[in-house]
């Protein structure tokens, strides 16, 4: 293609290098002469010649028709390079000086030899080695070599008109140095081809496993492998594959499942691939742990543990480790263990299944809380109609107390966290089954506690009425609501406190001072305790009967009654009665007088004190006879010359008299003898004006003062009575 603008080119390089020859008067060197031209590499010939002298370099030229590839070299032999393989050139060669470049020799052809095969290796075995090509061009036939790439054994050489080839027998694991080149028909080898492949390695042997069941890893070793530049461990099992690899000759897998059968096998590899897997050893793991683990407190005091059955499991042993550090196991074959428990613990359970291999893993470990446990020392330590107050130790696993008081229908209950209890609202009277359960917040309430029956004390009973007979006894009367009651009535006042006491609805209380107000009160009481009081109902005895009741006559018609004040009184009325009729005085202070008295005759004297309240005493009675009357017609006679007598007309009824004479020179008194109505005074002075009174005499002794005085002169002059003068009369001061 390039040949014809090639040839008009060195025209004009001829027609340079002459004009130079002219101008400079210099030469070009000489053409040099090929001897041969010869290719022993598919890509290059080689080109032998003469030297021309003064020749400083030469340029090699080969062309094929299409190509024209050019090399400068120095001096002989020169190689053209860049050829293509089983192809003919044309080759020529020029000197270049400093003159210039002389023009080419007379070509020479020379062909490229076949191209070297291009060689696939590999070991299918750890005793051959396959040796692949594909065609070379102009190819009619190979030749393979192999040996040892240490150099060490024989050479095999195989002839093949095939593309591939099979070295076989040869020893495993080693290194091996492969050469191969095609030929022509005229039987002239081309480039050859040189590779190293080692052949595989043989399959490990002597296999050992040992398994460790805590970390659920296993130790494997083996004898090394000739050839082997590293080991490849497998464990299989039908749902997984582990592996390690190593150069070394052991190997640890780790991450191994329980509960499995693993195949374990080993392979040796090297660059040319993997042996054969060793025989397989079986390897069998720990079981896993038991699963669907059931915790069952079947009846207090009995734990039930239950778990589901593994594979490769062989026997089981259950551990349950209380919260105190107390630990106990249980060993068997089958699926579930009993273990006795105590309330209020909390139980830490582990199950573990066992097998050649060993202990299984640590599943999860269950904690079961037993119901905290009953109180066994309840103690009531009140108990009134509405309320029962309880106290108990705290009782182990309790965290919070739930008391529950039964009667019927009714349930009343509180809740606290402290080992004590007031049950407030409850009926009076009523028997209650209380409970006390123990509640935690994990176990709940523990139902087995038992009740304790608690009656509450009895009702307040109702007092209905309150009454006093004649003998001043207090009688007390109350409505009763409880069963086998005993009542107690309660009267407390300033002056003291009564009681009675009674089973039935009634009770009398006497004694009770007078004059006093109480504030009364029933309780019931039983075994269980005492009622509350009654509402007070208020009691006011009678007032007291005054002291010292006295009876003054004070006129004739007039008597004074006098006492002693009383306690509470506040009205004292007095009666004095007799057959001819009734006087009566009501007053609030401590006398009273009384008018219209007939004397001389016979009266009852009647004192009644009377409270605020209207209530009344009849006070003592006594019976009091009015004084005699005053004598009537008091007249004063002479009898001599220093005497009188004193005369007087006696009033119904038989009496004592006695009559008083008042001068200035002294009193005389006389008294008459027996029914007289007269009495004399002898020695009496003359010459003086004298008061004269008559007075009936009490049984007492006593002389009433209230009759009337008359006042007569007694002159000095006669002898004879009528000369005594009357001089007016007056009453007693």
């Amino acid at each position: 293609m390039a040949r014809g603008p090639e040839k008009y080119l060195s025209l004009i390089g001829f027609s340079v290098i002459c004009l130079k020859m002219v101008v400079s008067a210099k030469t070009a060197p000489e053409i040099p002469t090929i001897d041969q031209a010869y290719s022993k590499l598919s890509n290059s010939i080689t080109v032998e010649w003469a030297t021309v002298p003064g020749a400083t370099s030469y340029l090699l030229t080969a062309e094929d028709g299409d190509t024209v590839i050019e090399t400068m070299v120095a001096n002989s032999p020169g190689t053209v390079t860049g050829l293509k393989a089983a192809t003919l050139y044309q080759i020529t060669i020029r000197s270049i000086s400093a003159a210039g470049r002389s023009q080419a020799s007379r070509p020479k052809q020379a062909k490229t030899v076949l191209a070297a095969p291009v060689l696939e290796v590999s070991s299918p075995g750890p005793d051959s080695i396959l040796v692949q090509w594909e065609a070379v061009y102009m190819a009619i036939g190979f030749s393979v070599s192999i040996m040892q790439a240490n150099g060490l054994g024989r050479i095999w050489k195989e002839n093949t008109t095939n593309t591939s080839l099979t070295f076989s027998s040869l020893d495993a694991g080693t290194l091996y140095t492969i050469k191969a080149y095609a030929w022509n028909a005229n039987g002239i080898p081309g480039d050859d081809s040189t590779c190293n492949q080692r052949t595989s390695p043989r399959a490990p042997v002597n296999i050992q496993v040992s398994f460790d069941s805590g970390a659920l890893k296993a130790s494997v070793s083996w004898t090394p492998t000739e050839g082997a530049f590293n080991y490849t461990v497998k464990a299989l099992s039908d749902s997984s594959e582990q592996s390690c690899s190593t150069t070394l000759s052991s190997c640890s897998i780790s991450s191994l499942q329980c509960g499995t059968e693993y195949l374990i096998s080993v392979l040796a590899s090297n660059d040319a691939g993997s042996s054969e897997s060793s025989s397989a050893v079986t390897l069998k793991t720990v079981a896993c742990a038991p699963a669907r683990v059931t915790i069952q407190e079947e009846a207090p005091g009995h734990l039930s543990v239950a778990w589901s059955n593994v594979d490769l499991g062989d026997y089981y042993v259950a551990f349950v480790k209380s919260d105190d550090g107390l630990e106990v196991h249980c060993n068997t074959s089958l699926t579930q263990c009993n273990f006795l428990s105590e309330c209020g613990f909390t139980y830490f359970i582990s199950v573990f299944a066992y097998n050649k291999a060993g202990q299984s893993p640590l599943g999860d470990v269950f904690n079961y809380t037993t119901a905290p446990c009953c109180a066994s020392d309840i103690n009531p330590v009140l108990v009134s109609s509405d309320r029962v107050e309880m106290v108990w130790s705290p009782v182990r696993g309790a965290e919070l107390y739930e008391t529950k008081a039964r009667a019927g229908s009714r349930v009343v209950e509180c809740n606290d966290t402290a080992p004590a209890c007031t049950l407030s609202a409850l009926q009076c009277d009523t028997k209650y089954d209380v409970t006390v359960y123990s509640f935690s917040e994990i176990r709940g309430s523990n139902m087995s506690c038992a009740p304790q029956l608690i009656t509450t004390a009895p009702c307040s009973p109702e007092i209905k009425s309150i009454s006093t007979d004649e003998f001043s006894t207090i009688n007390v009367q109350w409505q009763a609501t409880n069963d086998d009651a005993t009542y107690t009535v309660t009267a407390q006042g300033e002056k003291g406190l009564y009681q009675c006491r009674s089973a039935g609805q009634a009770c009398a209380m006497g004694g009770l001072p007078c004059g006093s107000v109480f504030s009364v009160t029933a309780v019931a009481e039983t075994q269980a305790g005492k009622s509350p009081p009654s509402y007070s109902v208020s009691l006011e005895t009678v007032p007291c009967c005054p002291a010292g009741l006295m009876v003054t006559q004070v006129t004739q018609a007039i008597i004074n009654v006098s006492w002693s004040i009383g306690a509470v009184t506040q009205t004292y009325v007095t009666v004095l009665e007799s057959h001819a009729g009734q006087s009566m005085c009501q007053t609030h202070q401590n006398h009273c007088l009384l008018g219209c008295i007939t004397c001389g005759i016979n009266y009852t004297v009647a004192l009644k004190a009377v409270s605020a309240t209207g209530l009344t005493s009849e006070c003592a009675y006594q019976s009091y006879s009015s004084s005699v009357c005053c004598p009537l017609g008091v007249k004063v006679y002479r009898l001599g010359s220093n005497g009188i007598r004193i005369y007087w007309q006696a009033s119904r009824g038989s009496a004592n008299y006695s009559a008083d004479l008042y001068g200035s020179k002294g009193i005389f008194t006389c008294a008459p003898s027996a029914g007289l109505s007269f009495c004399d005074v002898t020695e009496i002075p003359c010459g003086d004006v004298y008061t004269v009174m008559v007075s009936p005499v009490a049984e007492t002794g006593q002389k009433l003062t209230f009759c009337p005085k008359k006042i007569y002169s007694v002159t000095c002059s006669g002898s004879t009575l009528g000369m005594v003068i009357y001089r007016g009369k007056r009453n007693a001061e």
